[in-house]
């Protein structure tokens, strides 16, 4: 029987409101050793903000950290799992959608864990993982 999501993914995950700074939410990723981080305004998640969320959207357009909002730069939409998916599922969703980390919620939609590329390594065959890998890791045409 299949390996299902909930059995791999990281559980007891940190959150942060869409109203609290990038600074807020740079500090926390340090703390944690993460580079992403679930937006839950209570217990609705309403996105993800990731390191490269604050470099992108914000600092390099200027932005103070101090004072720009999360929900200002988040990513937009939520890509998310159902804790009772199946991990080849969530592989190739993770795939589809270029992305390396993906939320889990169970059937409510509430918040349940985090999974990331990193979390299916070991539960699918290795060349299942590369090839999700090569197709995350496909370069988008750069804005001119």
């Amino acid at each position: 029987m299949a390996k299902l999501i909930r059995e791999v993914m990281t559980r007891d995950v940190e959150v942060i409101n869409p109203n609290d700074t990038l600074r807020d939410a740079a500090e926390k990723m340090r703390t944690l050793n993460v580079g992403a981080i679930p937006v839950c305004d209570g217990q609705r998640v309403v996105g993800m903000i990731t390191d490269r969320d604050v470099v992108v959207r914000a600092i390099a357009l200027g932005k103070d950290p101090n004072s720009t909002q999360v929900a200002d730069a988040m990513s937009p939409g939520i890509e998310y799992a159902f804790d009772d998916d199946d991990v080849d599922t969530v592989l190739n969703r993770l795939k589809e959608k270029q992305i390396r980390r993906i939320i889990v919620v169970d059937r409510s939609k509430k918040l349940v864990g985090v999974a990331s590329l990193g979390d299916l390594t070991g539960e699918v065959s290795e060349r299942k993982v590369g090839e999700a890998l090569e197709g995350i890791s496909e370069p988008s045409s750069p804005n001119m």
